[in-house]
């Protein structure tokens, strides 16, 4: 009876619930309120369910989800999913997809709006000089200024290079900040501007030709790897995906990438990002981050309306200033919030074509950005 009772014991001492901490506890509360946040409130479900999941996964005791090979023992599962993510091969993967659903047609036709792009990058480097202010290294205040641009995957990309000990919280408030676009940028672009600017009607985009859609992707490619090769692998899937968009040519290539390839890697990248919140998660450096990474989106947002609002002074065909906070990379979320801001004002206003400009400008230079800020500080 005295064994019996003594292998009852031993084995209730091998199990997760045994070695719970109150960290774990607080972590998996943490999860579930991600997947509460992506079920109920549709927050970037399609993202935030598998961080969410992985969260959950990563603070259960025992589990060894994440260890390495000893011996003759195998890893465990997300040990050799993660290698996915350590390695830059999700990110690139995710922006072919991204490439291949992508029309660049409205930047081509105002090339003008890939200022507001760029001016949306701002909110990056002021967040950088913020971070280091208040005492995060050069890396890591690099790797919290990407949050800026609202680019999920640049986001990771960029950490793994510059911080990779911060991937879960950077990520997490990447992914949060994109999917509140509607509930942040709003107040941001009333504050910034005037009834009769957010009425500002625009003119009909003129029609781009096929030759120009297929020769964009080539041009920016060359130019932009050149300029920041450590951002190569962003640029070039990017680009070739839209390629194969535009040529007419490609079709099963291109739903295979919209689709089926960009669904899969979205899950791998979502459950190995998550899988990085463990017990450790927990600390001051979080809530910095997830504070500043605040602080990034809405200057981001801000400079992109100011800087319309500046180029209106210097030309004829006014700019309506709420395109200018679609520069972030949330595509195509961003343009749809400029278009129902202005419709509020001004029902008969079409913005949306119009904002897809920067939005698509925001994705290339965020990227850009992402390779100055490897260069720079890796």
């Amino acid at each position: 009876m005295s064994e019996l009772l003594n292998n009852l014991v031993t084995y209730l001492q091998s199990t997760g619930f045994f070695h719970m901490t109150w960290q774990n506890g607080v972590m998996l509360a943490v999860s579930l309120v991600l997947l509460y946040l992506a079920i109920v409130k549709k927050f970037e479900p399609l993202l935030l369910i598998p961080i969410g999941f992985g969260a959950l996964a990563a603070n259960i005791p025992l589990a060894n989800l994440m260890a390495p090979p000893h011996g003759q023992e195998i890893g465990g599962l997300f040990y050799y999913l993660y290698h996915g993510v350590k390695l830059e091969i999700f990110p690139p993967i995710i922006f072919l997809g991204i490439g291949a659903m992508t029309d660049f047609g409205p930047l081509i036709a105002a090339p003008r709006t890939l200022l507001l792009g760029a001016a949306a990058q701002f909110g990056i480097f002021s967040t950088l000089l913020g971070a280091t202010a208040l005492g995060f290294t050069a890396k890591e205040a690099g790797s919290i200024g990407i949050i800026g641009g609202a680019d999920g995957p640049t986001a990771i990309f960029t950490t793994v290079h510059l911080a990779p000990h911060l991937l879960g919280p950077i990520a997490v408030a990447a992914y949060s900040y994109m999917s509140l676009v509607p509930l942040i940028q709003p107040p941001i672009m009333r504050l910034l501007t005037t009834r009769k600017e957010r009425r500002i009607e625009m003119k009909e985009l003129r029609p781009v030709s096929r030759r120009e859609k297929i020769l964009f992707p080539i041009l920016v490619t060359i130019f932009c790897s050149m300029l920041v090769p450590p951002a190569a692998a962003l640029i070039v899937m990017l680009m070739f995906g839209n390629l194969l968009r535009e040529v007419g040519i490609a079709e099963r290539l291109v739903k295979t990438a919209q689709n089926e390839l960009i669904n899969i890697v979205t899950i791998f990248l979502g459950l190995s990002v998550g899988i990085t919140m463990d017990a450790s998660f927990l600390n001051v450096k979080t809530l910095g981050i997830i504070v500043l990474g605040a602080c990034a989106f809405a200057f981001a947002t801000a400079a992109g309306v100011l800087l319309a609002k500046f180029m209106n002074l210097f030309t004829r065909d006014k700019i309506n200033p709420l395109i200018g906070s679609a520069g972030v990379s949330a595509v195509p979320m961003a343009a749809r919030v400029s278009h129902n801001v202005g419709q509020e004002e001004n029902p008969q206003n079409y913005l949306l074509m119009h904002a897809m400009g920067p939005n698509v400008a925001g994705v290339i230079g965020t990227a850009v950005a992402a390779g100055v800020l490897i260069s720079i500080l890796k």
